[in-house]
């Protein structure tokens, strides 16, 4: 219980970051109907992926692997601020412990995928509505 609660109140602050990355930019995401480039969502993905690399750095030397402050950090204020850390992680996690290939694979199908799980929702939920 101890471990969800640090990683529901690191979301809050993450989520909370994200949103005030994204007032910085100001701008709207889509303008007449055609999606601007989204540089808040790029904004927060790569800052993520930085912090994420630095904290399991940072924190696996100076602290160890201690598992509350990891789940408060990187799936707590890492998550809410962006997945797109995680993914990060798992792809060069996966380069160095099994190499290229299946890293690349990896990589592919999450992009992949992810779009298609998007594009499938889109349209499933258009079908229902109608």
């Amino acid at each position: 219980m101890r471990l969800l609660l640090l990683a529901a109140g690191g979301g809050a602050i993450g989520a909370g970051l994200r949103f005030l990355v994204n007032q910085a930019f100001a701008r709207p995401e889509i303008d007449n109907g055609v999606l601007a480039f989204p540089y808040a969502t790029l904004t927060v993905n790569v800052v993520g992926s930085f912090l994420m690399g630095a904290i399991v750095v940072w924190f696996g030397e100076r602290f160890g692997s201690d598992p509350a402050l990891r789940t408060f950090l990187a799936t707590g204020i890492l998550g809410g601020f962006t997945t797109f850390s995680a993914f990060s992680m798992d792809a060069f996690s996966l380069y160095v412990d099994r190499g290229s290939s299946l890293a690349l694979t990896y990589v592919l199908l999450s992009v992949a995928l992810s779009i298609g799980g998007l594009v499938l929702g889109l349209a499933a939920t258009r079908w229902v509505l109608q």
